[in-house]
């Protein structure tokens, strides 16, 4: 069992893993971590719309095998299609921010 000197922060244990913020293996990790996170989101708003992803699909002029793919973290999204999903086929507004560090 670990004892508590043992414990890592989530920033801390990325910084192990993949680099410190600048190296190169630590931007893929961060461009691969939002992508995913864009198909998490996709997924959960579909869930609690109580589409299939055949349906959500359909109202967004894509087909289920696209949207499964951007669940799953294994397609790219064109913004012009992220803004379709979430406009026509969830309902929902995009709101997109840059932030610096």
């Amino acid at each position: 069992m670990k004892t508590k000197n043992n414990l890592k922060s989530l920033g801390e244990f990325v910084d192990d893993k993949f680099g410190e913020r600048g190296t190169k293996k630590r931007e893929e990790f961060e461009k691969d971590y939002d992508t995913f996170k864009i198909g998490v989101l996709i997924q959960q708003a579909r869930i609690d719309k109580g589409l299939t992803q055949e349906q959500l699909a359909e109202l967004a002029g894509t087909n289920k095998s696209y949207i499964s793919k951007l669940e799953r973290n294994l397609k790219d999204i064109r913004f012009s299609t992220l803004q379709r999903i979430i406009s026509e086929g969830l309902g929902g507004h995009l709101d997109i921010s840059i932030k610096f560090d």
